[in-house]
């Protein structure tokens, strides 16, 4: 499962370079769920554990604020959709996200915690 997000604004708080959230080790909660992934990502690939399952994702980064997840290997129509993230606020180690399949009513909130580069 993608864990992910859409754009509104962009709070910097203490100016924390939105890039730094490009590359590393992450953990990802969704919306009030207790619901987590763990995933690592290069500028190119995410690879994601949720559930006790690895997908692998090719990364398309749409501006310092915004990327596009697509399955490497999606296995039915719902995983071959792109999930579009919006990155909605940033401060130290963390930034909040809203994500959405693309041309889907479908919404994710979460938030994602860089743990390590």
């Amino acid at each position: 499962m993608i864990l992910t997000s859409v754009f509104i604004s962009c709070n910097t708080g203490n100016k924390t370079d939105v890039t730094l959230f490009r590359k590393g080790h992450f953990k990802t909660y969704l919306g009030e769920r207790k619901d987590s992934s763990n995933f690592y990502r290069t500028e190119k690939i995410q690879i994601e554990t949720y559930k006790n399952q690895v997908d692998t994702f090719s990364v398309y980064w749409k501006s310092n604020f915004e990327y596009e997840l697509r399955k490497v290997n999606p296995k039915n129509k719902l995983d071959s959709i792109p999930f579009i993230v919006k990155i909605t606020a940033i401060k130290n180690n963390y930034y909040k996200f809203k994500g959405s399949y693309l041309g889907s009513n479908f919404k994710q909130e979460g938030i994602t915690y860089k743990i390590e580069e």
